[in-house]
């Protein structure tokens, strides 16, 4: 049987990536789905639970926090000595908490700023030259947040983080583009991983519907699917941009799917009536 259609044009068979965050959540769904389709895949990982769960002979795991310059350094090395190339870089790491931004403080602001932007810099700095030395282009993806496109209250500077690698990924897929190192970035919204359940995090169905134009929340494939289309030859004249898994939100920006109603920018009459004196 020949090579079908999808791997003929998508060509990541033998193909090597770097995911930051990828033995969890999302960069788990990442990992795994870049596997499958036959890429040699180096994650680092700061969950050792999930690193130690990872296996295959195409694969190295390292336990170790992506922020720090040299186990991120490390990981890079090690692609360098067992396959000698890089193809693409996913960055997933990511994280926030939530809170007005006046009462958070610069050291706050600092965790932040690493968990989200400084990270995302540092891996590019390291797989740039490597995807140079190959001369055979390459494919930089980052994970960012709807939340990087419009307001967030109580994520401010999260918000703020995550806008600048948008533009930071803008910026660089400009002057990458004529060596076709390729930049982008995957935006989803509200996706539940297995750690946010495991906290006991949980979202109404009828406000989902409400919030959200195709009324589920995101799944880990949603977003993994996303990556291994930028990271294809299918993407190939795709740079400077952003895709959006987040079942039309960010399209939706502030139109609600109200019960009884239906689309509106406002909450309606009645539902505020009730909820005014106190019925359901």
């Amino acid at each position: 049987m020949g090579t079908g259609w999808f791997e003929e044009r998508a060509g990541l068979v033998g193909t090597v990536a770097v995911v930051t965050g990828g033995a969890g959540g999302l960069g788990a769904a990442v990992t795994r789905d870049l596997a499958a389709n036959g890429v040699r895949v180096a994650v680092i990982d700061t969950d050792g639970e999930a690193v130690g769960k990872l296996s295959g002979p195409d694969l190295i795991a390292h336990h170790g926090d992506a922020r720090e310059p040299d186990a991120l350094g490390a990981l890079f090395e090690a692609v360098d000595r067992r396959w000698g190339r890089l193809d693409t870089l996913v960055n997933v790491v990511g994280g926030t908490f939530r809170a007005p931004f006046t009462d958070t403080t610069p050291k706050g602001w600092d965790a932040i700023l690493r968990t989200n932007l400084t990270h995302v810099l540092h891996a590019c700095s390291l797989a740039v030259p490597r995807m140079r030395a190959g001369g055979r282009g390459g494919s930089i993806v980052n994970l960012t947040t709807v939340e990087a496109h419009r307001a967030a209250p109580g994520f401010a500077v999260y918000a703020a983080a995550k806008s600048a690698v948008e533009h930071f990924a803008r910026t660089l897929a400009v002057e990458l583009a004529p060596e076709r190192i390729r930049v982008n970035n995957v935006a989803p919204d509200l996706t539940p991983t297995p750690n946010m359940r495991k906290f006991g995090v949980r979202h109404d169905p009828e406000g989902i519907r409400v919030a959200i134009p195709m009324g589920r929340v995101g799944e880990p494939a949603d977003v993994s699917n996303c990556v291994v289309f930028l990271a294809s030859g299918l993407s190939a004249y795709v740079t400077g941009t952003t895709l959006h898994p987040d079942g039309g939100t960010h399209a939706s920006s502030g139109w609600f799917n109200w019960p009884e109603t239906g689309w509106d920018n406002h909450a309606p009459a009645q539902l505020l009536g009730r909820l005014g004196s106190g019925t359901e």
